[in-house]
């Protein structure tokens, strides 16, 4: 998978855009506070953090005892970037048409 694939795939889940997002606005969080937020067990945001962490979108690091998850945006740039490339080409395939569509009237 690429990194555009892995960060969709990462993110079609609700649940860990929640978590992703928590992170963005605490710098930094451990698994067992973000536990504390949510209806799901410590072990269930540790299995949803491996996939953000594997898809690029978080880091782990450990300090002492825990285990602290910053956001790393390097993936999501390489994201924003292909999305951007995309919609690009398909603005010129539409002013194209467009220009087509008026040639004919």
């Amino acid at each position: 998978m690429t990194t555009v694939d892995n960060v969709f795939a990462a993110l079609a889940d609700p649940r860990r855009r929640e978590l992703l997002e928590l992170i963005a606005e605490h710098g930094e969080a451990t698994a067992t506070t973000l536990a504390e937020r949510f209806p799901i067990s410590r072990q269930a945001v540790v299995k949803h953090l491996g996939v953000l962490d594997s898809a690029g979108l978080v880091t782990a690091n450990r300090v002492g005892r825990e285990v602290r998850y910053a956001v790393r945006t390097e993936a999501m740039d390489t994201t924003a970037r292909w999305m951007a490339e995309r919609a690009a080409t398909w603005d010129r395939r539409l002013a194209h048409i467009k220009r087509l569509a008026e040639a004919m009237e």
